[in-house]
């Protein structure tokens, strides 16, 4: 079940969020998703996720009794609007290519009713990629990770390791270095690695990486 969903206009003062926190504790629900929109003219959007069975129109309610608090209302979940995600990282080129195979495969099962996005991120140099890498289980909604270059190694082949720790599936195109070694799965077409992150996110296709971790296509 989704979470709840509150946007909130808030203004830039001091101790405001934990203004809103306490409220929102205080009414005996739970925060499970926290993110900062926009801003303007010392005023913050912001989205709060709610733990399922919270009551939203009483929770609005003193919400805006918060001072700091000038608009709640009660838009759709991002994970109905954007879904999952599937996150790429790496040289430009490669990049642009898991990029294309993935979107025209997101194409086909947001068709179908599904909600998937695909972000990506052209880096150089193993410090700027190992520490996307390790930033990849804080982003909302991640799922998936494809790591498309020419060579990667040392600290960003660790970061697999952690990230694979903390639930994030790691896709690898073939490449020089060892992060092919630590990846779930290794695919040596990017458009290819692009479309199987989409199919092992989608609820609509049957590939799970668990079936194949290790192999090399």
């Amino acid at each position: 079940m989704s979470a709840n969903v509150l946007a909130l206009r808030v203004r830039d003062e001091r101790g405001a969020l934990a203004r809103i926190a306490g409220a929102i504790a205080n009414h005996g629900a739970v925060i499970t998703g926290l993110e900062l929109g926009a801003s303007s003219g010392g005023v913050h959007l912001m989205s709060v996720e709610l733990e399922p069975g919270v009551d939203l129109d009483a929770l609005s309610d003193v919400l805006r009794a918060v001072s700091d608090v000038l608009e709640c209302s009660q838009p759709p979940a991002f994970e109905k609007i954007f879904g999952a995600r599937v996150i790429v990282i790496g040289g430009g080129a490669q990049v642009a290519a898991v990029a294309s195979g993935a979107v025209q495969e997101a194409d086909r099962h947001n068709i179908r009713g599904e909600r998937i996005s695909v972000d990506t991120i052209p880096l150089v140099g193993e410090a700027s990629i190992a520490e996307a890498v390790r930033a990849v289980p804080r982003l909302p909604r991640a799922r998936v990770l494809v790591l498309a270059g020419s060579l990667m190694g040392g600290d960003i082949a660790t970061a697999v390791t952690e990230i694979r720790e903390a639930g994030i599936s790691v896709i690898s195109l073939r490449m020089a270095g060892t992060v092919p070694d630590a990846a779930d799965l290794v695919v040596s077409d990017p458009l290819q690695a692009g479309v199987m992150a989409v199919m092992h996110i989608a609820s609509t296709a049957k590939f799970d990486i668990a079936r194949v971790r290790g192999q090399r296509y």
